[in-house]
């Protein structure tokens, strides 16, 4: 699984959006996905920081869990 981006250029990229270049011109400029220029855009203005999620891990084991008695009952 690649690596997430830096939270330098990920900041680079949404100060050129708040400049005013738009996400695809801040793509190509530093030459990442117009994609992902959009979200880290969303997500600056959302939560106030672009830093990344955390990747991988168990997404499923707390659905099942929240029902662990049923399914033993079961």
């Amino acid at each position: 699984m690649p690596s997430p981006l830096s939270v330098d250029l990920r900041e680079r990229v949404v100060a050129a959006v708040a400049a005013g270049a738009s996400c695809h011109r801040a793509a190509a400029r530093f030459g990442v996905s117009v994609s992902s220029a959009s979200r880290w855009c969303g997500q600056a203005a959302r939560e106030g920081h672009v830093v990344p999620k955390p990747m991988g891990g168990d997404h499923t084991s707390q659905r099942t869990e929240a029902h662990a008695e049923l399914i033993l009952a079961t």
